[in-house]
């Protein structure tokens, strides 16, 4: 991790920067070919073989093969651009937000409604190794100015 972006260390979180876009960019363009009905068929009739005529790493593929986001995710793939696969598979962004959560698709929309996930566990670890708040200004959750 760059010593420079201190927000690599939100636990359970990627940010996709100028580097992950950089990494993602054959992942992503992968996914917009899937906006067009002939790509999304010929992606489902032999998905290796489309997946193949990307310059996309293996293991990118991989992810993709296994419809793991949170994989896809690490590996480059953004969020808006990996909806595509989920709708070429028919599922809503509710039912893949559900799987990259490890929560079906109505404990998802459920914990949603009840105003989303606690922050518990969800805050920025600060130098010492303390959960400080995310909206800190820079230099009071222990980050050397």
């Amino acid at each position: 991790m760059a010593l420079d972006k201190p927000y690599t260390d939100v636990p359970g979180t990627i940010i996709f920067d100028a580097e992950q876009s950089r990494k993602g960019y054959w992942l992503n363009q992968f996914c917009m070919s899937l906006m067009k009905a002939g790509n999304r068929e010929k992606f489902k009739a032999d998905e290796r073989a489309y997946l193949d005529e990307w310059p996309m790493s293996e293991e990118q593929k991989q992810a993709v093969l296994a419809r793991d986001l949170n994989w896809c995710m690490r590996t480059g793939g953004n969020i808006y651009f990996l909806a595509k696969i989920g709708a070429t598979d028919g599922k809503s962004f509710q039912q893949m937000a559900g799987s990259m959560t490890g929560m079906t698709e109505e404990e998802y929309r459920n914990m949603m409604i009840a105003g989303g996930r606690s922050v518990e566990g969800n805050r920025y670890i600060g130098e010492n190794g303390s959960a400080q708040a995310q909206n800190q200004p820079q230099g009071a959750a222990g980050k050397k100015p």
